[in-house]
């Protein structure tokens, strides 16, 4: 069976052309999201992914319906693979049911494999060079050499470690790690 999934990104949006295109293409159940891609919790497309079976085959007009990185496409295309489903995207002719789908599927796959890579290795060059050059990578210290000496006599003076915190202009976390890494604390 052909399940389809269509989804807009806003509620003033149609889905009218992919609901066309889906039911033009055999999708006997179609599922409808008002949502952004980037929001995790797509109610619609969790229900499409709930009524699937093996042998069964989701649909979407385009890819960008599905996800909205090429690792997420990847990774809900893997699942679905998992269980037995198959995935056709309509715009980009790709179908995960056909050798020839898979094959196109399995070098976009690559290629987000491949891209990572070479970001991963560019930002480890970078974060050495950096390193060479004796920047020290992180956020910036909130409180300064002097404000930590304050921060620790106020301390082992019995202050408050919510009243400290909220003197030194920080979260009282904060002045916990301050406290649990100070071995002169006692």
């Amino acid at each position: 069976m052909l399940i389809g999934y269509a989804r807009v990104s806003t509620a003033d949006q149609c889905a009218d052309l992919q609901l066309d295109a889906l039911r033009a293409a055999g999708c006997e159940r179609v599922f409808v999201e008002k949502a952004s891609g980037a929001k995790r919790g797509r109610p619609e497309l969790k229900a499409a992914l709930r009524a699937l079976r093996p042998g069964d085959t989701l649909t979407v007009w385009k890819l960008d319906r599905l996800a909205r990185s090429i690792r997420q496409l990847i990774d809900n295309i893997e699942r679905l693979e998992h269980r037995g489903i198959g995935f056709r995207s309509l715009t980009e002719a790709i179908d995960t049911t056909t050798s020839s789908g898979r094959l196109v599927f399995h070098i976009m796959a690559a290629m987000a494999e491949f891209e990572r890579s070479i970001i991963r290795e560019r930002t480890l060059a970078g974060l050495a060079a950096a390193r060479e050059r004796g920047r020290v990578g992180g956020r910036r210290r909130k409180l300064s050499d002097s404000d930590l000496i304050r921060a620790r006599q106020a301390l082992r003076m019995g202050v408050k470690v919510s009243e400290v915190a909220h003197q030194m202009g920080v979260a009282s976390s904060t002045m916990y790690r301050i406290r649990k890494s100070d071995h002169n604390f006692y």
